[in-house]
């Protein structure tokens, strides 16, 4: 079988090519020179008999035979780079660097980190609270759970969770304050933690992108947005899966009952060649199980402000509590798709 292959090299250079659109790019990747590349691809064709790109372009196109072969030589290098990672991590012991969305990092992973530990208990974490997308491609990161499209180039991604986004507050602060409807938000602080697009796009949901506004704060990212709210300064905007164990604690409230959802998701992310590392694997393999195992609490709908703009009117017996009869809800149950906005800044 080995006579029909061809040349490793001249394949590694076709792959590189095609996969970066240049015969510059690919040569910079594999640390070789324009020509080398260049050379290696006229003997792949040569070896061929037929054309694999075609010339003439700014960036370089396959041909028929081109596209048919790209395929087949990309998954057998990726073989190849998973097998090796297997081989050179072979057991489920040793150091882990995983990067993680701040705010999913601090009030989702690290609560349920034990769990890992307690299994895995020769893996040695590092945790790094970011959302560059950059640190797929270091070689000293293994995983990454990212807030993003998952369209990152030339890594593997798979979604891990999507989101719902709803006003959260402290039930000291509505104890001191009351929020019973949307106009009842001008007298609080709003707390963004992002360039206030997550909060433009749940108010005009709620038909309220128009109702006057008091102070403001903004803040990096999701999760400073969060610690503003539970150390009663205003309301943040939170999700799902990061503000969950905190209603489910009573530690924070969702006085409204419409959710809008995220521009984006959480994914799973990490460079091709490291997936198939047991040690890589069984940390992601957690991830997915720890999520489907922990679902959010059960709805409590008599507790949050009902968006009267958006809701059938409610019965006498219906109506809402008095302020100082809150309890903790999980995430708000009602679903609106708001109208297109602008893509919001990735969520930190």
């Amino acid at each position: 079988m080995s006579s029909r292959l061809p040349p490793l090299n001249p394949l590694r250079a076709f792959e590189a090519t095609a996969r970066r659109g240049s015969v510059s790019a690919a040569a910079r990747e594999l640390n070789v020179t324009h020509g080398a590349i260049s050379h290696q691809i006229r003997a792949l064709e040569l070896s061929f008999n037929a054309a694999l790109f075609e010339r003439g372009g700014k960036r370089l196109k396959l041909t028929s035979q081109g596209a048919l072969l790209l395929p087949a030589v990309t998954h057998a290098f990726e073989g190849i780079a998973a097998a090796t990672a297997a081989m050179t991590r072979p057991t489920t012991s040793g150091e882990l660097r995983i990067v993680c969305v701040p705010a999913l990092l601090s009030f989702w992973m690290i609560p349920r980190l034990h769990q890992f530990t307690e299994q895995f208990p020769d893996v040695q974490l590092t945790l790094i609270a970011s959302n560059d997308a950059a640190n797929l491609f270091s070689g000293d990161v293994d995983a990454c759970l990212l807030y993003g499209d998952g369209n990152w180039p030339d890594c593997w991604a798979r979604l891990w969770s999507r989101l719902e986004l709803f006003p959260v507050v402290s039930p000291t602060l509505l104890n001191m304050r009351p929020l019973r409807s949307l106009r009842d938000l001008r007298d609080h602080v709003i707390l963004h933690g992002d360039d206030g697009r997550e909060w433009n796009t749940w108010l005009a949901a709620a038909d309220g992108i128009d109702i006057p506004r008091g102070r403001q704060h903004f803040m990096s990212d999701a999760r400073l947005s969060t610690e503003a709210a539970l150390h009663n300064q205003g309301v943040a905007l939170g999700d799902t899966i990061t503000a969950g164990s905190l209603i489910a604690k009573g530690e924070l409230i969702a006085p409204f009952d419409l959710t809008v959802p995220a521009n984006d998701a959480f994914y799973v992310a990490c460079r091709n060649e490291i997936r198939a590392a047991p040690i890589v694997k069984v940390f992601i393999d957690w991830l997915f199980s720890a999520l489907e195992s922990d679902p959010m609490p059960e709805l409590q709908t008599s507790a949050r402000t009902i968006i009267r703009a958006r809701a059938p009117k409610i019965s006498a017996p219906e109506r809402l509590p008095a302020k100082d009869s809150f309890q903790p809800v999980s995430s708000p149950a009602r679903t609106r798709r708001p109208e297109p906005t602008p893509k919001r800044r990735t969520k930190s």
